[in-house]
C-alpha cells in the first residue's frame, strides 16, 4: 500500500514537472517593440527571459524584411550566440545600453559557430542576413527605442 502511494506520488510529481516544461515544436512568438535605426523602423520581438533567449529565432522558416528579435539580458556581459536549430541566415548586432552598436556579425543557419560581442553588452539584435549592411548600419551606429538609455 505504501509503495503504491509513493509510486503514485512520484508519477504525479513527474507529470506536473513534464507539463510545466514546454515542448518546443515550432517557433516562439513574443511581444514586439518598435526600434528605429535612423529612418528605418524595426519590429523586434523581445526575448527577455532565459527560456525566451535560449529558443530565440529557432525553427523560423522566414522573417519579415524589417522584423527581428531583441535579446535583453539582466546585466552587461560578453554575449555569445550560435544558430543551432535556426533555419534562416541572420545578422547579429551587439548593442550597448545607450543603443550604440558595438559589433555586427553574420551567422550561418544550423551551425554551432560562436558569434560574440567584443565588449560587454546587455542587448543583442538579430535581423535577416544583410539587413545592417543594406541600410548602411555599422559599429558605432546608434539605435533608438524604449530599452536604450539616453
Amino acid at each position: 500500500m505504501i509503495r503504491t502511494l509513493i509510486r503514485a506520488s512520484a508519477l504525479l510529481a513527474f507529470a506536473a514537472f513534464a507539463s510545466a516544461a514546454p515542448a518546443q515544436d515550432g517557433p516562439q512568438k513574443l511581444d514586439t517593440i518598435q526600434l528605429t535605426a535612423g529612418m528605418h523602423l524595426i519590429k523586434a520581438e523581445l526575448a527577455q527571459t532565459p527560456e525566451q533567449r535560449e529558443i530565440g529565432l529557432m525553427f523560423r522558416k522566414a522573417m519579415g524584411a524589417n522584423e527581428g528579435m531583441l535579446f535583453a539580458f539582466e546585466r552587461p556581459g560578453q554575449q555569445c550566440f550560435w544558430m543551432k536549430n535556426t533555419l534562416i541566415p541572420l545578422a547579429v548586432a551587439f548593442v550597448a545600453d545607450d543603443g550604440s552598436i558595438v559589433n555586427i556579425d553574420a551567422m550561418k543557419p544550423q551551425t554551432l559557430d560562436s558569434h560574440c560581442s567584443t565588449k560587454e553588452v546587455r542587448f543583442v539584435l538579430e535581423m535577416n542576413e544583410g539587413w545592417f549592411g543594406k541600410h548602411g548600419i555599422k559599429a558605432g551606429f546608434k539605435l533608438q527605442g524604449t530599452p536604450f538609455s539616453k
